[in-house]
């Protein structure tokens, strides 16, 4: 059975590898097809994006929701097909696909760190090789349980100026001390990790677990926080390393998450349909509060 998933695996990365040959139009409408594809097979996850849209978007109607989730499905999937391009891909070409703006900001840091806050929408990889080709950076990943994709994940992520990637079982002392020797660290903040490191911060109107590491690093390095956003276009990729956020941290590492969930908002609100909504991000509940999904 072992040997069996792994020739699988094996097979599907040969065929991601062979997408990356094909033009960038021709690889979004499959990404078009594979999208509806995804809506229909993928019930589960179906479900739990519905549960997302239902709750952070009370006040559109049930078909206003449907169209957008429709929408978020092949946005998924193009990206999810993008990623043949960018982990194989000439880095030429991905310099073609691929825009940056704003990386002027973490060269006027004045000796501080800097911590890349980049929320989870559909373009983060596409953002991570940007930022990849101006500086190296340090990041964290979270292990594949697959050992073949893991081992692509690392590979493709490992492309560019030698980044330095460390698992997330191995906490943040290594990030702090490479930020501290002028590495950029690229971080990810929007994702329900569970009760442990985490407190509950409105998302939408909604409680979430949030992982309170922006104000920690912050608090604990003196870094400048710089938004990171990705946006998917027709053409490639916008990567925008927004202004540093002013009068961060603040009075505390309560007030500090709120306001980084509120930024996340405004940056959603901005393109929903490119929010990762298939994350089980309302999975961590408070106390005597009801679950939300039904896996």
């Amino acid at each position: 059975m072992n040997f069996l998933r792994e020739f699988l695996s094996r097979l599907g990365v040969a065929a991601l590898w062979l997408l990356h040959w094909l033009p960038l139009p021709l690889l979004r409408f499959l990404g078009c097809l594979l999208g509806a594809l995804l809506f229909h097979c993928g019930r589960a996850r179906r479900q739990v994006a519905q549960t997302n849209l239902r709750l952070c978007f009370p006040d559109k109607s049930e078909i206003e929701r449907e169209r957008l989730l429709r929408r978020h499905f092949t946005c998924f999937a193009q990206s999810l097909l993008d990623r043949s391009l960018l982990w194989w891909a000439a880095r030429p070409r991905l310099e073609r696909l691929i825009q940056l703006s704003g990386a002027e900001r973490i060269g006027r840091a004045g000796g501080r760190p800097t911590l890349l806050l980049a929320p989870h929408f559909v373009g983060l990889d596409a953002g991570g090789i940007a930022v990849a080709f101006a500086f190296s950076v340090v990041s964290v990943y979270s292990r594949q349980k697959n050992p073949v994709f893991d081992a692509l994940f690392l590979a493709g992520r490992k492309r560019f100026n030698a980044p330095l990637l460390l698992s997330r079982q191995e906490g943040m002392r290594r990030a702090i001390k490479a930020m501290r020797q002028g590495l950029p660290f690229y971080y990810l903040p929007d994702m329900d990790f569970g009760r442990k490191e985490s407190i509950f911060a409105p998302f939408f109107g909604v409680p979430a677990a949030t992982i309170t590491g922006v104000s920690r690093l912050a608090r604990a390095t003196g870094a400048q926080v710089v938004p990171c956003v990705a946006r998917l276009t027709a053409k490639g990729y916008a990567v925008d390393l927004m202004p540093p956020l002013e009068n961060f941290p603040g009075e505390s590492v309560e007030a500090d998450t709120a306001r980084i969930n509120r930024f996340i908002e405004q940056q959603v609100s901005i393109m929903p349909e490119q929010y990762y909504w298939l994350h089980k991000r309302f999975k961590t509940r408070p106390p005597g509060a009801a679950r939300l999904y039904s896996s």
